[in-house]
C-alpha cells in the first residue's frame, strides 16, 4: 500500500508543472494505469456524455484539463471497467490503478482525493454487503429491518467524523450520504423476494408497517445520483417491488409470483413513467427493464407487445434504437433456429465457424477478460458441471477485442483448459447477434446446432435440473 502512495506523490509531481495555480470552474483529472488493456481512457461527464477519448502516453499515463466544469460525478473507462470520480471546480485528481484488479487497486491522490478515496471506499463496502444480502435475507423481518437501520446508522456516524477533520463541500457530502442511505433502501426492496421467494411472495403485504418508511426520504428525480450505483440500485428493486405489488391485485392471490409475466412486466414501465420526470433517469430505467424481460426466452409476440409498451414511454432515440436491434437480434434466437455462423477463433490460432464445431449437446458460455471474479467462477462451474453432464460440450468464447496475449494469460494463469476456448473474430458483431448483454448468459444447442434455450444462467440454482430436464425431453441422452 505504501509503495502504491509513493508512486502516486511520484505521479503528481510528474504532472504538477502542467497543473494551473489560478482560480477558475475547471479541474484537472488524470493518472496511470497498470497493465492497460488498450491505450486510452475514455470520460464521461455528470450527464453520462462522452467529454473525450484520453490516449496513454508511453509511461501509460494521461492528464485532462475540464474547463467550465459541471460539478459533480464524472465516470471514465477503461478496458471495459467503469467507475466514478467526483470533480469540482479547482480539483486536480489524480488515480493509479491495476487492470488486473481494477476497483481494489484504484488508489486517488492530489486536491480532490481525499474525497473520492472515502467514495471508492463506500462503493466496495456496499458491494461487499450487497454479496451477504442472501444471507442476510434469512432473518426474520423485525430483525432484518433493525440490522438494516443499524448498519446504515453506523456508516452515517462513521462518515460525520471523517468531516469533522475537514470541511468538505455539500456535494460530497449529500453524495456519500446518499449513497450510504440508498444502498440500505434497496436491500429493503430486495429483502422481500429473497426472504418469500416466488410461491410465498404475496405475504410482502404482511411486512411490519415500518418497514418502507424510508421511501418517504426518497428522491426519484435526483440528477446527480443517476450514475450511482447504490441509487439506481434502489430505483431498479424498488419499481419490481410497486409492481409485485400490482401483480397480486391482478392474479389469484394463491398463485405463485411470475417474474416474467408479460403485465408485470409492463407495469413497471408505467410505475417508471408515472413516478420519474428527469429525462435521464427515466430513460435509463425504462431501457435496461424492457432489455431485462425481451432478453429472455419470451415469444416473439410477448417481446414486440414489451417493446411497442416502451417505444410508446422513451424519449431517448438512440436507446429506442438499441431496443428494436436487440428484439430483432432475439428473433434469430428462437427455440428451433439454427445457432448463427459466426467467426470464432481457438486457442491455436485457428478460425472456424461456430456451427462447424458443434458434434454434441452444447453450452455455450461467455467471459470477459474484465471481470476476474466472472470468469474465474464460470469456469469453475463449468468444470462441476462437466462431471455432471459428461455427454454435454462446453464452448468458452471470451468477448474482448483484446490482443491474443491478453486472452490466452488469462487461460494461461488460472490453468484453463485450452481445449473448447475460443474468441469472436469480430466480437461487436457477435455480441449483437446474439444478444449477449450480460456476462452471465449461455445459449443450449443441440447436436445439430438447434437453439434449445437462448439464455440461460449456468449459476442459477435449479440450472442443472433444468438442463437435465430439457436433455432428457430432447432425447439427447440416455435416461438413466
Amino acid at each position: 500500500m505504501l509503495a502504491r502512495y509513493i508512486v502516486l506523490l511520484l505521479l503528481l509531481i510528474n504532472f504538477g508543472c502542467k497543473v494551473d495555480t489560478n482560480d477558475g470552474d475547471y479541474a484537472y483529472v488524470g493518472g496511470e494505469i497498470v497493465n492497460p488493456k488498450n491505450n486510452s481512457v475514455i470520460l464521461f461527464n455528470t450527464k453520462g456524455k462522452v467529454v473525450d477519448s484520453l490516449t496513454l502516453d508511453s509511461n501509460n499515463r494521461f492528464i485532462y484539463k475540464i474547463e467550465d466544469i459541471n460539478p459533480g460525478l464524472y465516470s471514465f473507462t477503461h478496458g471495459g471497467e467503469y467507475q466514478l470520480v467526483l470533480l469540482e471546480p479547482n480539483d486536480s485528481v489524480m488515480f493509479r490503478l491495476n487492470t488486473y484488479d481494477f476497483d481494489e487497486s484504484l488508489v486517488f491522490t492530489g486536491e480532490g482525493a481525499r474525497k473520492n478515496n472515502y467514495l471508492i471506499d463506500t462503493y466496495l463496502a456496499n458491494e461487499r454487503e450487497a454479496k451477504r444480502l442472501v444471507r442476510y435475507a434469512k432473518m426474520e423481518p423485525e430483525e432484518f429491518n433493525a440490522f438494516v437501520e443499524k448498519r446504515r446508522n453506523k456508516e452515517l456516524t462513521k462518515f460525520h467524523e471523517f468531516l469533522k477533520d475537514k470541511e468538505e463541500s455539500e456535494l460530497f457530502r449529500s453524495i456519500v450520504e446518499s449513497n450510504i442511505n440508498y444502498n440500505a433502501y434497496a436491500d429493503k426492496e430486495i429483502y422481500p423476494f429473497a426472504y418469500f421467494g416466488n410461491n410465498k411472495l404475496i405475504h410482502i403485504k404482511d411486512l411490519p408497517e415500518d418497514f418502507y418508511t424510508h421511501r418517504k426520504f426518497v428522491d426519484f428525480n435526483a440528477a446527480h445520483l443517476s450514475h450511482l450505483y447504490a441509487y439506481n440500485r434502489f430505483l431498479f428493486s424498488h419499481i419490481d417491488n410497486l409492481a409485485a405489488k400490482n401483480y397480486y391485485e391482478n392474479h389469484n392471490l394463491h398463485s405463485a409470483f411470475d417474474r416474467h409475466a408479460i403485465d408485470y412486466n409492463k407495469s413497471k414501465l408505467d410505475l417508471i413513467d408515472s413516478i420519474i420526470s428527469d429525462e435521464t433517469i427515466k430513460n435509463s430505467l425504462l431501457k435496461y427493464k424492457t432489455r431485462d424481460y425481451v432478453s429472455y426466452n419470451h415469444t416473439e409476440a410477448e417481446a414486440n407487445e414489451m417493446l411497442n409498451h416502451y417505444l410508446a414511454k422513451g424519449t431517448n432515440e438512440e436507446d429506442k434504437e438499441s431496443i428494436k436491434e436487440l428484439v430483432c437480434s432475439l428473433k434469430l434466437l428462437r427455440q428451433g433456429n439454427p445457432i448463427p455462423d459466426l467467426e470464432i477463433v481457438n486457442y491455436n490460432n485457428t478460425e472456424h465457424y461456430l456451427s462447424t464445431i458443434i458434434d454434441r449437446p452444447t453450452i455455450i458460455y461467455f467471459w470477459s477478460s474484465n471481470s476476474k471474479m466472472q470468469y474465474r467462477n464460470s469456469h469453475y462451474k463449468v468444470k462441476s458441471l462437466k462431471s455432471v453432464f459428461p455427454q454435454v460440450k462446453f464452448v468458452s468464447i471470451n468477448l474482448n477485442s483484446n490482443d491474443d496475449k491478453s486472452w490466452k494469460s488469462i487461460i494461461n494463469n488460472y490453468d484453463f483448459p485450452t481445449e473448447n476456448e475460443y474468441k469472436f473474430k469480430n466480437p461487436t458483431k457477435a455480441r449483437k447477434i446474439l444478444a449477449v448483454n450480460y456476462l452471465n448468459k449461455a445459449i443450449i444447442v443441440n447436436e445439430n446446432g438447434m437453439i434449445l434455450h437462448p439464455n440461460v444462467n449456468i449459476f442459477k440454482s435449479d440450472f442443472s435440473e433444468m438442463l437435465g430436464n430439457m436433455l432428457q425431453k430432447k432425447h439427447l441422452i440416455a435416461k438413466q
